[in-house]
Parts: structure tokens; C-alpha cells; sequence
């Protein structure tokens, strides 16, 4: 008897399972899921990254000191931080060597008086022959330290600043100052403080005489 010739066996591939509708829709809503947690993951990073933002730029802003003045009677200028929240302690107001008067301290009240450096000052535009009599508005540099509370923290500007004020010759009783206001220069410290206030001083004169 005769063996019959077997040929190769095909073998037939593996049934393949189909994804029910059940695990395709789990598959979604897992997808879903993490998605929406790194939405919120995402959301919370940037909010976070804003408030340490608007936290920084309030801390700047408090820590930057600008000083306003309303004018009393003309013999006085009342001084107030411009922003509100910021509480002045103290302050220590500086002239140009030319004048040859002592640095002013104030505690409590800041302003700056006429009597000050009213005398000295007449002085000293009579030495740079200035005129008697203004014109416009004149102008004195002075440097203003201030120590003042902000957000509960006590802080230091230091800024100068041009005292506006006319003056007037009188023949029987000399001349008349009248304080007019106050206006920012520049500020932050410097190394040389009384250079930068004398180098203003002799900008102005120069301009005026």
C-alpha cells in the first residue's frame, strides 16, 4: 500500500477579539480624566504664577516712594506719600554746600519750611548773581531720605527732588520767598550724595544767571 502524499497543513490565523463598546468608551473617559487634571493641574500652575506676579509688583510698588506736596500759605510745604498705605516716619532733608546749612530731621510731620534755609538761600543767589526778582518759578534741589511702613515693613527711599518757589525784593524789608511745591528728580541712593545735590545746585544757577 502506497503513503499518501500529505501536504503542508495550513494553520489558521487566531481569531481576533473585538473591543466592545463597553472598553472603548472606558478608554475614552480615562482620557478624558487625564485630561482634564492636567487642565486643572495647568490652571492652577498659571494662577499661582500670577498672584507670585501681582504679589511681586505690589512689594515693588510699595517699595517706591513718591512724595507729594500741598503748598501751606507759602511758607510751608505739607508732604504725603502718593500712593496710599505708605506711612512716613521720618525724614532727613539735605541742601546744596552752597547754602552751608546742616541736613533737617523731621519726625512724624513731614513738610519742609521756608524758615529753613529762607536766609541761606538768599544768600547763596546773591553770591551766583541770580536776580532779585524771579522769573516764573525757581527752583531748589534737595535730597529727601525717608524712612516709611509699607506692608507692615519698614523701608528707606532716598530721592532728589527740586523745591519750586519764587522770591521777591522789597526795598524796606528784603526779599520774600514763597514756597510754590515740589517735584521728583531722580531717585536711589548714591555713592556721592552731596556731589549729585551740588552738581543740580550749579545746573540751576547756571540756567537762571
Amino acid at each position: 500500500m502506497k503513503d499518501r502524499d500529505i501536504g503542508p497543513k495550513t494553520i489558521s490565523p487566531p481569531r481576533r477579539r473585538r473591543v466592545t463598546l463597553g472598553e472603548t468608551l472606558a478608554v475614552i473617559a480615562a482620557l478624558i480624566s487625564g485630561l482634564t487634571l492636567y487642565l486643572n493641574w495647568s490652571d492652577k500652575r498659571d494662577a499661582r504664577a500670577d498672584k507670585a506676579a501681582e504679589s511681586r509688583r505690589a512689594s515693588d510698588r510699595a517699595a517706591r516712594l513718591v512724595l507729594d506736596a500741598r503748598v501751606d500759605g507759602g511758607k510751608r510745604l505739607l508732604l504725603a506719600p502718593t500712593q496710599a498705605g505708605q506711612i512716613v516716619q521720618s525724614q532727613i532733608i539735605r541742601f546744596p554746600a552752597a547754602l552751608k546749612l546742616s541736613p533737617v530731621a523731621t519726625t512724624g510731620e513731614p513738610r519742609i519750611e521756608a524758615r529753613w534755609f529762607a536766609d541761606a538761600l538768599k544768600r547763596a543767589r546773591d553770591k551766583a548773581k541770580l536776580p532779585d526778582d524771579s522769573l516764573g518759578d525757581e527752583s531748589l534741589p534737595v535730597e529727601i531720605t525717608t524712612r516709611f511702613v509699607a506692608d507692615g515693613e519698614t523701608r528707606v527711599d532716598t530721592a532728589l527732588y527740586d523745591i519750586g518757589y519764587s522770591i521777591a525784593g522789597k526795598w524796606l524789608t528784603g526779599h520774600e520767598l514763597t514756597l510754590r511745591g515740589l517735584s521728583l528728580v531722580s531717585r536711589g541712593p548714591v555713592q556721592h550724595p552731596q556731589v549729585r545735590l551740588d552738581a543740580r545746585w550749579a545746573t540751576t544757577v547756571k540756567g537762571r544767571s
